[in-house]
Formats: C-alpha cells, sequence, structure tokens
C-alpha cells in the first residue's frame, strides 16, 4: 500500500510539473506572438519614393509588395527624383522612405540631416557594382583607338555631330531634375567643352536619355554621353567606361563645386567622376515608428548582376516596376529570402 501511494504521489507530481510547463511554454509563445505582431502592426502607414528610372522603380515595388503583405504595412508610392525627394525628405519628412538614394549630388546636405537626426542611412549599399560616368559604345572605340581619355574625345567633336548644329559635337548630360545634371553641366565647364566645340545636350527624360544611347549603337553611330551601372543598357550594349585623364580632383572640388548649381560653383576644376555612393535613406519619423519594417532596409541588398539582369527583364518585356518586382520575387527567393524572417517570406510567398 505504501508503494502504491508513493507511485501516486510521483505520478502527480509528474503531472502537475507538466501542466505548469505546458502554462509557461503557451504564455511564452502567446507574448511572444503578441509582441510580434505588436511590432509588425505598428508599422502602420507610410510613404515611398518611387524614382523615375527603372532599378528604383523595381526596388520601390518590391519593397512595396514585401513591407505590405510581409509586415503588415500600408505603403503610398509617390514620384520621385533624386534632389525633389532629398529636398522634401529633409525640409517636411516625406515620403518616409527613398530606396535608391543617389548621394553623391546631396552629400553635405544629406550628412547634415543625419548628423542632425532628421534622415538616416538604413542601407549604405542597397545595391552592389554600381559606378557613374561617361560612356562609349564599343564599336566606336573599336574604330577609334585613339579615343582613350575624355581630352582624347573632345579633339574630335566632328565624330558626334549634335543634330541641331552639326557643326557642334554632342555631349549627351543627363534629364533636369536629378543630381548629375548639375553635376555633368559643372563637368562641361571644368573641361572647357563649349571652346573646344561641344555642346552640352538635355535628353529630356530617363527614356530620352535611354532612347538617345540605344538608337545610336543600334545604328552603327557614335554616341558620348552619362551614365551609370549596373543598367540594361550597358549590360545589353557592352559600353565602355571612359578613362577622364585626370585624377579625382577633391571632395571640396566635388563637393563644394561639382555638384551644386552653377552659379554656386565658380571655378570647377577637371577630375575623375567621384566614387558612386547610393543609400536607401529613411526619415526619423519611420526609424522610430516602423519597428521590423524599418530594420528591413538594413538586409536589403541587390547584387549586381542580379540587378542587371532584372533590368534587362524590364527592357526586354516593356515591364513597369510592378510587374518586375513579382517576376524578381518569384526567380530571385534565394536573394530575397535572406532579407526577412522566415515568417514574413512565407507570406509574401502566398501572397504572389
Amino acid at each position: 500500500m505504501s508503494f502504491e501511494i508513493k507511485t501516486l504521489e510521483c505520478v502527480n507530481s509528474l503531472w502537475k510539473n507538466m501542466f505548469r510547463y505546458a502554462i509557461t511554454l503557451t504564455i511564452a509563445l502567446t507574448t511572444s506572438a503578441v509582441i510580434t505582431a505588436t511590432s509588425f502592426a505598428a508599422c502602420g502607414s507610410l510613404t515611398m519614393a518611387e524614382m523615375n528610372w527603372a532599378s528604383a522603380q523595381l526596388m520601390a515595388q518590391v519593397d512595396k509588395l514585401i513591407l505590405e503583405k510581409g509586415y503588415g504595412c500600408e505603403v503610398e508610392l509617390v514620384s520621385g527624383a533624386t534632389m525633389p525627394t532629398f529636398a522634401s525628405m529633409d525640409e517636411k519628412g516625406k515620403p518616409d522612405v527613398a530606396a535608391e538614394q543617389w548621394a553623391n549630388a546631396v552629400r553635405d546636405p544629406l550628412a547634415k540631416a543625419v548628423s542632425e537626426g532628421r534622415l538616416h542611412i538604413a542601407n549604405a549599399a542597397p545595391i552592389t557594382g554600381l559606378g557613374e560616368g561617361w560612356w562609349l559604345p564599343p564599336a566606336t572605340v573599336k574604330k577609334y583607338p585613339e579615343l582613350k581619355t575624355v581630352n582624347d574625345i573632345l579633339k574630335r567633336p566632328d565624330l558626334f555631330p549634335d543634330k541641331e548644329d552639326p557643326s557642334k559635337g554632342a555631349f549627351i548630360g543627363c534629364p533636369a531634375g536629378w543630381g548629375c545634371q548639375l553635376v555633368n553641366a559643372n563637368m562641361f565647364r571644368a573641361f572647357e567643352m563649349e571652346k573646344k566645340g561641344w555642346v552640352l545636350v538635355d535628353p529630356g527624360s530617363a527614356a530620352g536619355l535611354d532612347g538617345s544611347m540605344a538608337k545610336a549603337v543600334e545604328r552603327g553611330q557614335n554616341w558620348f554621353g552619362y551614365y551609370w551601372s549596373p543598367t540594361s543598357l550597358i549590360g545589353k550594349y557592352n559600353m565602355v567606361p571612359v578613362d577622364f585623364g585626370v585624377p579625382f580632383a577633391g571632395s571640396a572640388n566635388w563637393d563644394g563645386c561639382m555638384a551644386l548649381p552653377e552659379q554656386e560653383c565658380a571655378n570647377p576644376k577637371p577630375s575623375s567622376w567621384t566614387h558612386s555612393v547610393v543609400n536607401t535613406v529613411i526619415t526619423d519619423r519611420f526609424k522610430k515608428a516602423g519597428g521590423p519594417a524599418a530594420d528591413y532596409f538594413s538586409k536589403r541588398v541587390y547584387p549586381g548582376p542580379v540587378m542587371n539582369g532584372m533590368l534587362v527583364y524590364m527592357a526586354d518585356n516593356q515591364a513597369g516596376g510592378a510587374d518586375a518586382a513579382v517576376e524578381f520575387l518569384q526567380k530571385h527567393e534565394d536573394v530575397w529570402t535572406k532579407w526577412v524572417p522566415a515568417s514574413v517570406a512565407s507570406k509574401v510567398k502566398s501572397s504572389l
């Protein structure tokens, strides 16, 4: 009888301990779920710039899908461009996110905004393998091997006749509103290109810039102008970057002159292009209120070759950012699933 009682006591004790463990585990899991749900719900609504070039449109649309389907955010996309978007974020706190903010044109004011806490660099390198500069078609380089540097090219404006005035050479710059427009205009003055028989051509839009290059290359014509990588056109046409033939003239010349309006850059010095810096920038409001959704941007990095491939897809299929975002999420799970927790990835996948 004594043995039976002791056995019964042990069984009761065991059941009590198991019950306590089950209760503790349930509370822990429930608390974790509540915390997670609360954190995701804290994302709330946000505005995001959809810049007017293909890679930025893809990134904005991918972010929108992941934030909405994975984190429960409400995302409004607003049209953007480098300079206006930065100014609006700095002065008005909107939009909350600029996924692909090229920083060379706004380096000093961006640093000031970050130091004063209005803006934050959520990701200092959201795309690998970046670069800006001046380019030539490979056929031009092959036919005229003497064109090795910018000054070599500037001696031959006759090879790049302007449509409006064929007696002048045409250098294709940046569309209005892009930060590179100021830089190219000041580089044009620094290399005294007007004196050497050149005109600076505003292509009018991203489509105009792309079209000028594509038409020239496909027709076997020479082309000289600004572009950047990774992009579908640089990869598709194997464009060749031009050696500026001079060293980088320093940040004082670049940030304090080249990147400023002409009236604030009295004496630009010839220089090679500065190292390209692209950031994902967020507002202080979103950093504080966005929870895990704000942290997502720090992990979101596109490998250059993947981005190039997506841009070729967009060009070949005339796909906009929204369609390209779905294509990216379906074809490159190995890339984007590393950016988010498994639970978020599962929600995004089930929404596609």
